[in-house]
């Protein structure tokens, strides 16, 4: 009888560590619950939310999460490259990523100038409040990923024979958390309501 062997730490340990997916879980929770809580006081005055959704541009809305999306399938092609010991292509495509990151960020600083422009401030109404709220606790989530790129992109260029797979798993599962819950963001924002 053949001798086989699991390796236990892919199933108890995922990519990136567990501490990494607790801090994912409670995000996600933690998102949900205004999401819920946005849900659940939109039928206090459904007309209401429904106009002021109505002020928000669904076409930013979109490209960012196009941006978002791309620099996801960017930063999984880096991992990909980087098990492959690929570090040249690894890097480009961790650039990729951060240009997404920047590109997001871009085009919220301009959809906030617009909605402050207009009046539309914490505080105009409940869901304009929901809206800063969500959107800036994410734009937080955004600038922290982009700090642990960078990084990351800084430590592929100076070791490349002493990368720690483990760390840029983390790093990586914190991206795709940014990328999940604008997925949750953008269609409770911009489109249900």
């Amino acid at each position: 009888m053949e001798n086989t062997t699991i390796d236990y730490k892919n199933v108890y340990y995922p990519p990136g560590g567990i501490l990494i997916w607790i801090l994912i879980f409670l995000e996600l929770i933690t998102f949900s619950a205004a999401l819920i809580a946005l849900a659940v006081y939109s039928r206090e005055n459904p007309e209401a939310y429904h106009e002021s959704r109505m002020m928000l541009n669904t076409t930013y809305g979109a490209i960012n999460t196009l941006f978002l999306l791309t620099s996801g399938f960017f930063m999984a092609t880096s991992m990909h490259q980087l098990k492959k010991a690929n570090f040249k292509k690894s890097s480009f495509y961790l650039k990729l990523t951060m240009l997404g990151g920047f590109l997001f960020l871009i085009l919220k600083a301009l959809e906030y100038q617009d909605k402050i422009s207009h009046g539309l401030t914490l505080g105009h109404d409940t869901f304009f409040n929901f809206y800063w709220l969500l959107t800036g606790f994410h734009v937080i989530h955004v600038l922290v990923g982009l700090i642990i790129l960078i990084s990351m992109y800084f430590s592929i260029k100076k070791k490349k024979e002493n990368i720690n797979i483990e760390d840029a798993e983390a790093g990586a599962a914190f991206w795709h958390m940014c990328d999940l819950i604008w997925l949750l963001l953008f269609p409770m924002l911009y489109l249900i309501f």
